[in-house]
């Protein structure tokens, strides 16, 4: 039996929301990956001082640019990246 594989398109592509800088207002930027991530305080600005940071994975179009109009509104400079489409190997 041969392997097949499928290629299923969505509407609904999956982002990645990554911050790229915090800017000069820190804690607020830490404030919102709080309230978007449900992360602790500590590990919010944990991961606010670790950029470039991947903040929300595999989270759809409207929500990501909804988390990057947050962050930057907060002071950061943020981007949502899209998933690539997965490369099948061919047997």
């Amino acid at each position: 039996m041969a392997d097949e594989y499928f290629l299923l398109v969505c509407d609904d592509v999956p982002h990645d929301v990554v911050l790229s800088d915090a800017g000069l207002r820190v804690m607020d930027v830490v404030q919102v990956v709080r309230r978007l991530t449900g992360l602790s305080l500590w590990h919010s600005k944990v991961l606010v001082t670790r950029v470039p940071a991947v903040i929300l994975t595999d989270v759809p179009e409207e929500d990501a640019a909804a988390a990057v109009s947050a962050l930057r509104d907060a002071g950061a400079q943020a981007e949502t990246r899209e998933h690539p489409e997965p490369d099948f190997l061919e047997h």
